[in-house]
């Protein structure tokens, strides 16, 4: 037998969601997206920072690592008004001038030829090592690797690396993201000072 009160409440209950499914909404107006808003208004009450580089990248203030202050045009001066001289970076060597050089890496057994316009970092990739980087910037000291020869100012060039000493490099410390070689050497690769 059929429950008549619970057919009766089924029915009603039913009738009930069709009618709020068809009934129209109320009038409420949405509002517009605020967060352009509310971004500028945070862009222009927030400071920018003056920690140096690699710093302030992190903090979330400042310049892309590179930029140039004052615009694309500005050139660097020293204090006494003298121009400063950037050097070409080593990857800008064309082919046709490109030497090799024997570097042993000595972590992972064997010794390759790296084209002097080639960082130590990409050499090894290129090998199928994974060799440790974070920043490929010369910014941090995680590609750090040593040079057991002596000196890294006499085996390799570096281009734009921020990280290192004088006695760092006097060691023979390297950062392989942005190091190129100019010399034949040994490598430890995953060493830093």
């Amino acid at each position: 037998m059929v429950d008549l009160l619970a057919l009766s409440a089924g029915v009603f209950l039913t009738l009930v969601v069709v009618v709020f499914h068809f009934a129209r909404g109320t009038d409420r107006v949405i509002p517009d997206d605020i967060a352009d808003d509310v971004l500028e208004h945070r862009a222009a009450t927030v400071r920018e920072t003056d920690f140096p580089e690699p710093m302030n990248r992190s903090i979330g203030g400042g310049a892309p690592a590179g930029a140039i202050a004052g615009g694309a045009d500005a050139e660097g001066e020293l204090e006494g008004g003298e121009a400063v001289e950037e050097e070409p970076s080593p990857a800008e060597i064309p082919e046709d001038e490109v030497e090799y050089f024997e570097v042993e890496y000595t972590k992972e057994g064997t010794t390759i030829e790296v084209a002097n316009n080639e960082t130590l970092l990409d050499a090894g990739e290129d090998e199928g090592w994974d060799l440790p980087y974070a920043c490929r910037e010369g910014q941090c000291v995680s590609c750090g690797g040593h040079v057991a020869d002596g000196d890294a100012r006499e085996f390799v060039v570096h281009d734009n690396q921020q990280m290192l000493d004088e006695p760092e490099l006097e060691d023979g410390y390297v950062l392989t993201c942005v190091a190129y070689p100019k010399a034949d050497f040994t490598l430890e690769t995953r060493e830093t000072p």
